[in-house]
Formats: structure tokens, C-alpha cells, sequence
């Protein structure tokens, strides 16, 4: 989040990262990233000798249930590491990343991205975390940061190689709110490119972006949420084009998109969603769609002038999430626990 969107985000009210929360989460991650099994891979097997542990596929993120899920996990370490310097859990943390962002390691992920049938392996979704995670150590400025980046930096390569394959290739965005939502996609990837400075990365992302979602306008919100979401169709796509857009084309743009905002329509985006059963895999997807619903309300507070009815309601709609997105945070069950600190910090400003 820029620093721009931060203050203005602040001066709505809206809650950030305290400490207390920082190193709780720190807890979480570090619990997870360690932890293989449950594990559930993304993995095409040609035979036998592909019948391998997670943590020989995947040595530098095979813990937290998934791929994608580790590597966002490790984002939240750095991300923690680098916002609250005197964390406790600071040691703990570097040792993690020395152990998983290690060359070896790295260029293992590497060997593994460029076998056989791998094209689409963790399209989009991991593609968007790992180029989350190295932006975010781009941004450290301490020695164990420009190590951990310059290790990353192969595996980052390739993903942004993948997307600059990918994209000119993908004529229609896929819209849903699980993984390979095309909105979430580019919004992280468009951030690396502009940080790391990438100009072809950033050209492709804002070209897709205008094809997929430029002429959009009425959004079907009403129809929200699907029952296993965690993202939000509609909003993730308006977080996307706030990115995208300067702040009077966004302006113009969102009125088209969400004509009834201003009055507090369509209730199904601006009301938090109720989450039945936190033992469920996919119902447990409901606390992450609260959570990362406050990111992008939370962002759209931020990118709209004083005064504006929207960007009052887009604040409130966004503490209104967080609150009960965090509820979600106090169960344990690891179907939940070994993802939605990520979102959490989303939604919480990071």
C-alpha cells in the first residue's frame, strides 16, 4: 500500500497493525511454514518417481497445506519483519528465511517450475503471492533482505516470464472469488512491476486490464456472495482498476460500475457475510472474503476525495469486514489458520 493510500486510510479511521496483532501473527506463520502435512499439492505426475514428500517438490515452500499458501505466509514474515523491527519473534523469523530462501532452495523451486507440466501450476494465484513476497523484500533495506531478494530473484523472474506469456493469451479474465480470480492476479503483479521496475510487466498488466475490465459498468453484486469466495468478484476488480486508473477516471469509472453505492447498494458487498462452519475448508473461505473484502473497501476509502458518500460508506463497510473477519482469526482449526493472517494484515493496511 502506498504510503499516500496509508495516511488516507488512517485519517477514515480505520484500524492499524498494532504490534500485539504483528507478533500473533508472527506466531501463526512461523507455526505454519514449518509444518508439511496436511499438505495439498499441485502437482501432475508423469510416474512413480514424481510420488515425492512436499518438502523434496518444494524446498523452500512446502509447509502451510499448499504452495501458495506458504509462500504468503512467508510474505506475512517479511512483511512483519520489516514493519516492526523489535518484534519478538525477529530471530525466529530470520532463521526461517534463511533456511527457505536459500539459493539451493530457490533454485530448486526453479527446477521444479520448468519440468514438464507445470505450465499452469498455481496460475494465478501463486504467481500474484511470490511476486507479493518479492516486492516485498525489495523493500527492505538490511543485509538479510537484499540476500533473501537476490535469492528470490530467479524464481520471481519466471513468474513474471509466465505472465508476460500468459497474458496476451488470456482473451477473457476468469471472475470468480477463489484462486485464479484474474483481478487479484494482476493487482499484485502490476504492484512488482512498478517497484521492481519492470516496464513490459506493467504494460501487459494495464493493457489486460483495460480489455478485461475497462468498459465494465452495472456490476452484478447482488448476486455475492458464492458460498466457498474469499475474494470479492466486484470489489477486487474496483481494488484492481484504483490501481490502474488516476483518481478522476476512477472516479467516473466506479460510478458506472457500482451506479447505487452512494446509497448503500447493492447491501450483499457492503454487509460482512456469515461463516457457519469454521471446521469446513471451503465455508472457512468466508472469513478470508470478510477480511479481503476491508483491503479493497479500504483502498476505495482511500482513493476517493473528502466528502464523497462512497468513500465515507467504503470506510465504514471496510471496519465493519475487518471486525468480523478478525473474529475468524480466534479459531485454530488449521483449515482457516494457515492462510488468514495474510489477509488479516491485507485488510489491516500492511
Amino acid at each position: 500500500m502506498s504510503t499516500q493510500q496509508g495516511a488516507r486510510a488512517t485519517a477514515a479511521g480505520l484500524p492499524a497493525l498494532t504490534p500485539q496483532q504483528a507478533s500473533r501473527f508472527a506466531d501463526q506463520a512461523l507455526a505454519n511454514v514449518g509444518r508439511e502435512y496436511p499438505h495439498k499439492l499441485d502437482h501432475v505426475l508423469e510416474g512413480d518417481d514424481d510420488l515425492l514428500p512436499p518438502r523434496e517438490l518444494h524446498p523452500a515452500f512446502h509447509g502451510s497445506y499448499d504452495w501458495h499458501s506458504s509462500v504468503h505466509m512467508h510474505w506475512l514474515l517479511a512483511t512483519l519483519r520489516r514493519r516492526f523491527p523489535r518484534l519478538p519473534q525477529a530471530e525466529a523469523i530470520d532463521v526461517v528465511l534463511d533456511l527457505h530462501l536459500d539459493a539451493d532452495a530457490i533454485s530448486a523451486e526453479c527446477a521444479y517450475l520448468a519440468g514438464a507440466h507445470t505450465q499452469a501450476f498455481e496460475r494465478t494465484y501463486g504467481w500474484a503471492w511470490l511476486l507479493a513476497l518479492a516486492t516485498e523484500l525489495a523493500r527492505g533495506t538490511d543485509a538479510s533482505s537484499r540476500k533473501w531478494s537476490r535469492a528470490l530473484a530467479p524464481l520471481a523472474q519466471a513468474f513474471v516470464e509466465r505472465y508476460l506469456d500468459y497474458l496476451p493469451r488470456a482473451h477473457y479474465p476468469i471472475r470468480h472469488g477463489v484462486h485464479a480470480n484474474s483481478a487479484f492476479a494482476l493487482a499484485f503483479a502490476l504492484e512488482h512491476a512498478r517497484t521492481a521496475g519492470v516496464p513490459e510487466l506493467e504494460e501487459a498488466c494495464l493493457v489486460r486490464a483495460h480489455a478485461w475490465f475497462g468498459n465494465d459498468g452495472d456490476a452484478c453484486a447482488d448476486w455475492e456472495p458464492s458460498g466457498a469466495d474469499f475474494l470479492s468478484p466486484v470489489l477486487m476488480e474496483a481494488e484492481l482498476m484504483r490501481r490502474v486508473l488516476e483518481p478522476g477516471d476512477f472516479d467516473a469509472w466506479l460510478d458506472r460500475f457500482l451506479p447505487r453505492l452512494a446509497r448503500g447498494q447493492p447491501a450483499t458487498i457492503v454487509t460482512p457475510v456469515a461463516v457457519s462452519d469454521r471446521s469446513d475448508p471451503q465455508i472457512v473461505h468466508l472469513d478470508g472474503l470478510n477480511l479481503s473484502r476491508a483491503w479493497c473497501w479500504r483502498g476505495m476509502a482511500s482513493a476517493l476525495p473528502a466528502g464523497d458518500a462512497r468513500g465515507e460508506l467504503a470506510a465504514t463497510a471496510a471496519a465493519a469486514h475487518l471486525r468480523a473477519g478478525l473474529e475468524g482469526l480466534d479459531n485454530r482449526d488449521y483449515v482457516g489458520a494457515h492462510w488468514l493472517a495474510s489477509f488479516a494484515a491485507l485488510a489491516l493496511g500492511v
